[in-house]
């Protein structure tokens, strides 16, 4: 049990419970909704990065980063959207590939999601996706945490639309780009839209990492710059500049893969259509946070951050 396989695809009706919520987020559905609406209430967004086809936001329990994860969900626009690709880091289960989910819908206390099975099964054709079994499935928080902001937004459209889960591993900057390449073919249909899943920095003796450098001040400070350097990164929409700044730091961003494979697909979009990645895509940063300001080694946090993923079209 708990190992993927490659060649069982389960019914479509069936569906993969809810298995954080009452821990990680509130269980009741009108009390999640209530949370939902005040965060992205809270949220001023600007024009400039509109239209978006993605975003990256934290998957930590909702009374820690929700309020941050607003800020990218904000930006979501039901209207365009017919499929949302949700990429995930696997915190449980050593992979080096990627895997898909056998079940046919996602719930949440909300209601349920329903899984692009057409699509699911042409990735699975490729030969470079597992299927993740039902206990790895369920024990995953980092596509299941993205799943309640998902359906909210969502339901503002009229349209119908179905998601597509991907549980990235522990991947080589070779397959990241062989998974972005496979990927950007849907980045470049303007009703796909892609959530990428991940935190940042996780700082103390429990994570095992304690990088500080003082120059900045606190710890806290230490670590935001360290973060923000890493934003930055990011937003520079290249792969070697992201695989280089973790070459050098060893950030503990848990969902580095599945950004690396989002600058790669971007990459690929923009060369396919034979234009600069600058001249089509755009990542902006649009909030930071930590769970807790760390003033001693004594100390742990973790970082959360939203960005926005703007296209030309």
């Amino acid at each position: 049990p708990g190992t993927p396989t490659r060649d069982s695809f389960s019914s479509v009706m069936s569906v993969r419970s809810a298995s954080h919520a009452q821990s990680w987020y509130a269980g009741k559905p009108d009390e999640l909704r209530r949370q939902l609406d005040s965060w992205l209430q809270d949220v001023k967004t600007s024009e400039d990065l509109q239209p978006s086809c993605g975003l990256i936001a934290p998957h930590a329990g909702y009374s820690y980063s929700g309020p941050t994860a607003a800020y990218a969900y904000r930006y979501m626009d039901p209207a365009r959207i017919k499929r949302v690709f949700v990429l995930g880091p696997s915190h449980h289960y050593y992979l080096t590939g990627c895997a898909l989910s056998k079940h046919g819908a996602y719930a949440t206390p909300l209601g349920n999601l329903t899984i692009d099975t057409d699509v699911v099964k042409e990735l699975h054709s490729s030969g470079l996706f597992e299927y993740m079994s039902e206990e790895v499935d369920e024990d995953e928080h980092s596509l299941e945490m993205q799943m309640p902001y998902i359906y909210k937004v969502m339901e503002q459209g009229s349209k119908s639309y179905k998601i597509v889960p991907i549980l990235v591993g522990n991947l080589s900057p070779k397959k990241e780009d062989v998974y972005g390449s496979l990927l950007s073919r849907y980045l470049k249909d303007p009703s796909n839209f892609f959530v990428i899943s991940s935190d940042f920095c996780h700082w103390g003796s429990r994570f095992r990492y304690t990088y500080y450098d003082p120059s900045f001040g606190e710890i806290y400070q230490s670590i935001e710059a360290l973060d923000r350097q890493g934003m930055q990164e990011i937003e520079s929409l290249s792969p070697e500049n992201f695989q280089n700044y973790q070459s050098k730091f060893n950030n503990t961003i848990c969902g580095r893969h599945p950004i690396a494979v989002l600058l790669n697909a971007l990459r690929a979009a923009s060369a396919a259509s034979q234009a600069s990645v600058q001249s089509l895509y755009k990542i902006q940063f649009v909030r930071y946070a930590q769970s807790s300001p760390c003033r001693s080694q004594a100390d742990s946090s973790v970082s959360y951050a939203s960005a926005v993923v703007k296209t030309a079209s």
